[in-house]
This record gives structure tokens, C-alpha cells and sequence, in this order.
């Protein structure tokens, strides 16, 4: 089993890969458009997760395929079901995923239902102060926003949208 990273799954995913590949999937983009009510925010003051977003065909989410344990695979897969669909947000979504080396694997991924309330898209500045001030039950949103944005350059995934969110939080929370 193939499990797609593009989040916290990059630098938290909960188990232990037996082998991670850079991976590309086409038609989302990575985005902050889910309020988060209970990881990273509460229903009072939710917080913003990134959501895989449906995009232009063209567009590709930049990510890692984790390879899980075969031993493993039921577990792991009800872990991430605890974890990813807490709250309806997430739709399950078995994608065919194109990896760097060439290879094309069947993965699951959670994608965000964009009729669910938690869905939003604000503008980036906006974004900035709500994950600024929000806390969860897994800790503070900017320290969800600067691990991946680090993983991603640790990676060599370009992530501009990120970069800028983490530059403006990190402003953000030194002057509160």
C-alpha cells in the first residue's frame, strides 16, 4: 500500500515507510482552503490545514508516495482513517500515482469535499492571521505551516504560497 504525503503526512505520517519517493499528482494543488476544528484549531477559533484542492488538469501536487509495511497496510490504513476523517472534511480517494522514477502506483490520498462546511479559500494575507492565532489538540497552526514548509525545502519541493505564509506568520507571531 501507497499512501500520497503533501502535509503533515510529509513529516508526520505516523508510521514508518519502508520507502518514500518524490511523487507528482496531477489535477490538485496543495492548499490551506480547510479550516481545522480539532488538530489545529477549535470549533471557537479554527485554525487552516492544507487540503489537496482540485486544479486545472495541468496543475500537480508536489509530494512523497510512502510505501507502507505490507504486515502493516490494515493498520496503517484505519490509523489514517482516525486521523485524515475526523470531521467529513476529507473524502478517501484511491489516486494512480505517477512517482519520480517512473513508476505508477495506486495510493490513497484524502482530498477536501468541497461542500463541506469546513471548506474555505481566503486570500493569503488572511490565511496568515488565522493560522498566526490558532491553536489545536495537536498544538499551534504555525507550527503545523512551518514543519512542512521546512520538509518541503528539505525535499527540494518548491512551494512559494508557503514560503510567503510561513515568512508573514513567523512576522505575525513575533509581534504578538
Amino acid at each position: 500500500m501507497w499512501v500520497f504525503g503533501y502535509g503533515s503526512l510529509l513529516w508526520n505520517p505516523g508510521f514508518e515507510p519502508v520507502e518514500q519517493v518524490r511523487a507528482d499528482l496531477p489535477g490538485y494543488r496543495r492548499s490551506f482552503c480547510m479550516r481545522s476544528i480539532h488538530h489545529r484549531g477549535t470549533p471557537e477559533d479554527p485554525g487552516l490545514v492544507l487540503a489537496l484542492d482540485a486544479a486545472e488538469a495541468a496543475d500537480a501536487c508536489a509530494g512523497l508516495a510512502l510505501r507502507v509495511h505490507e504486515g502493516e497496510a490494515e493498520h496503517v490504513l484505519q490509523e489514517l482513517r482516525v486521523r485524515e476523517l475526523i470531521s467529513s472534511a476529507y473524502v478517501e480517494k484511491w489516486v494512480d500515482l505517477p512517482m519520480a522514477d517512473g513508476r505508477i502506483s495506486r495510493a490513497v490520498t484524502y482530498v477536501v469535499d468541497r461542500d463541506h462546511a469546513q471548506y474555505c479559500l481566503y486570500a493569503l494575507d488572511q490565511q496568515a492571521e488565522i493560522i498566526a492565532g490558532a491553536v489545536g489538540g495537536r498544538g499551534p497552526n504555525p507550527e503545523y505551516l512551518f514543519k512542512t514548509a521546512d520538509m518541503l525545502h528539505d525535499l527540494g519541493i518548491p512551494d512559494p504560497q508557503l514560503d510567503y505564509l510561513a515568512k508573514k506568520v513567523a512576522n505575525l507571531t513575533k509581534s504578538a
